[in-house]
């Protein structure tokens, strides 16, 4: 990937259909507006094009998977439309892993922050390193989860959500994750984890595609409502993210870096 200020997402098909969609930023993989339609787009941009037989989500670097939402552009909404439409751009992702036809499999090389977790919990399947830990920071800087929640809530369980919300300001590490149901493999590094996707995303692009399309389905079943559910939710974030109490927090989080 380009090392641009602005980041980039990027979108690769290998011979065999494995269709790898990769996302950069280098505020430690934020994701700004921009990034999130720009992921929407392409996720759907692979889910329809019949040559591609399983998905890949993954970032750039050898640290931060995903911090989650872009802080600096959190201080520039002034309205609450504005703030909706922001948060908006994650339901629109997770969305989009939901209804596309295509397995996706989420590689998570390092730590995930905020939306960088929901992006994981949007995936079918994630492999990850004993590096990815995770944490729901919400709560610390005056909103909350409330758009990731029900894909994250539907991966590791209602107990496991209220633990890693309520902690917001711990990182629980990669083992628990595994414990939890959100990782499916946790791998001790980055080239062992690049081994075992391959190994993992080469099987997939040889089983039968509908068997595939139809197991996507069922592991989907019961969030027909998630394009209304989400995108209220993001409604709140949004004007959640006005108070007094948010911008505080923001400023004082950007001035410790």
């Amino acid at each position: 990937m380009t090392d641009t200020q602005n980041g980039n997402v990027v979108l690769n098909t290998s011979a065999d259909g494995v269709a790898t969609v990769g996302f950069y930023h280098p505020a430690q993989n934020s994701l700004p507006a921009h990034l999130l339609k720009a992921l929407t787009d392409k996720i759907n941009e692979a889910g329809n094009n019949p040559q591609t037989k399983v998905i890949v989500l993954q970032s750039a670097g050898e640290r931060t998977f995903c911090a989650g939402a872009s802080f600096d552009e959190l201080l520039q909404i002034k309205d609450k439309e504005t703030g909706a439409v922001f948060f908006s751009g994650f339901a629109n992702v997770i969305n989009a892993c939901r209804k596309s036809s295509k397995i996706i499999i989420a590689r998570v090389h390092g730590k995930a922050v905020g939306g960088g977790v929901g992006l994981a919990a949007g995936a079918d399947y994630v492999l990850a390193t004993e590096a990815a830990s995770i944490k729901l920071s919400e709560l610390a800087i005056g909103i909350g989860p409330f758009v990731i929640s029900p894909a994250v809530i539907r991966k590791i369980g209602l107990p496991a959500f209220s633990q890693l919300t309520i902690r917001a300001a711990d990182f629980q590490s990669a083992k628990w994750a595994m414990e939890k149901g959100l990782y499916n493999e946790i791998y001790t590094d980055i080239p062992a984890l690049d081994e075992g996707l391959s190994t993992l995303t080469h099987k997939l692009a040889s089983y039968h595609p509908e068997a595939l399309k139809g197991l996507k389905q069922i592991l989907w079943e019961g969030t027909e409502n998630w394009d209304q559910l989400l995108n209220e939710r993001a409604a709140i974030s949004g004007e959640l993210v006005l108070s007094e109490f948010t911008q505080h927090a923001l400023n004082s989080f950007l001035k410790k870096e």
